[in-house]
């Protein structure tokens, strides 16, 4: 009896659920292509440029200490250290401090609108929806009724699994553009460093190399869905050849499970990933 069959419902089901996590990356990726500056009508960042001028008086006051400190630590005995090329060193280092303690938000801007449109050129069309396969379809529909039963249990757990997985890859997105406009203003005070000694001055280094790191981490999640994305849409399992087909649909479900927390957990160590491969 047709009461019995519930192959058609628990495709219904799948395609909500596949249909919920293609729209999550839709989003994610015009929230990816997206210059922090723009980000919610511009209003956390407007936070950013009215507090800026605070840390931009702050680090150029840090300027002039920090360009003490290094004045002291190079300059143990006057008549013998202090050559023109060593004056000329500090010089540069105090003209580079000042310049980017004033111009860092500038520079910031410049960065994420590159990264941005990096992003919107990966995911212009290129990147694969998720969608269930076909023949995989065809066999879930005339399941019977107890391989139904079954084939239900899995699909409402896919679905409870796929929803978190797609708030998680929001939230981690969400988070990156914290991360931007909460570390801006104080690129100001990182910068100062510069003026000061090798030793002081790994501070901007050390803010320099974070920033890229979450920056260009747009590009490494934008690759990361792309790629498990294919993952999910390239068809069965090489192993599966000898089962039964309602098997090998139970198995395929459960690859494409695995592989959407595996997009997730890809997304959520973009930043780590990025530092190792570009050495930040």
């Amino acid at each position: 009896m047709d009461i019995f069959k519930l192959g058609d419902k628990i495709l219904a089901l799948l395609e909500m659920v596949f249909g919920f996590w293609n729209s999550q990356v839709s989003l994610v990726f015009s929230m990816l292509g997206q210059s922090p500056v723009s980000f919610k009508g511009g209003g956390p960042w407007a936070m950013v440029e009215s507090v800026q001028p605070v840390f931009v008086a702050v680090g150029a006051s840090l300027v002039v200490l920090f360009f003490v400190i290094g004045f002291c630590s190079e300059s143990v005995d006057i008549r013998e250290e202090m050559r023109f090329e060593v004056i000329l060193r500090m010089l540069i280092r105090l003209i580079l401090a000042e310049w980017l303690v004033a111009n860092n938000v500038t520079i910031m801007k410049a960065f994420f609108a590159t990264i941005g449109n990096l992003v919107n050129v990966l995911s212009a069309g290129s990147y694969t929806t998720v969608s269930i396969d076909a023949v995989q379809a065809d066999v879930i529909k005339n399941l019977g009724f107890g391989e139904s039963l079954v084939m239900l249990i899995l699909a409402a757990l896919l679905s409870v699994i796929v929803l978190i997985c797609g708030f998680f890859m929001l939230y981690t997105v969400y988070f990156r553009f914290i991360k931007l406009i909460v570390i801006a203003p104080v690129g100001s005070i990182a910068f100062s460093t510069l003026a000061g000694n090798r030793n002081v001055a790994n501070t901007a280094g050390a803010y320099a190399k974070y920033f890229l790191s979450v920056v260009f981490e747009a590009v490494t999640m934008a690759l990361a869905i792309m790629v498990c994305n294919a993952f999910i849409s390239a068809g069965l399992p090489s192993f599966t050849g000898n089962y039964a087909d309602w098997v090998k649909t139970l198995i395929y479900l459960c690859e494409m499970t695995f592989t959407v927390a595996l997009t997730v957990g890809s997304v959520k160590g973009a930043q780590s990933l990025t530092s190792r491969a570009l050495g930040l």
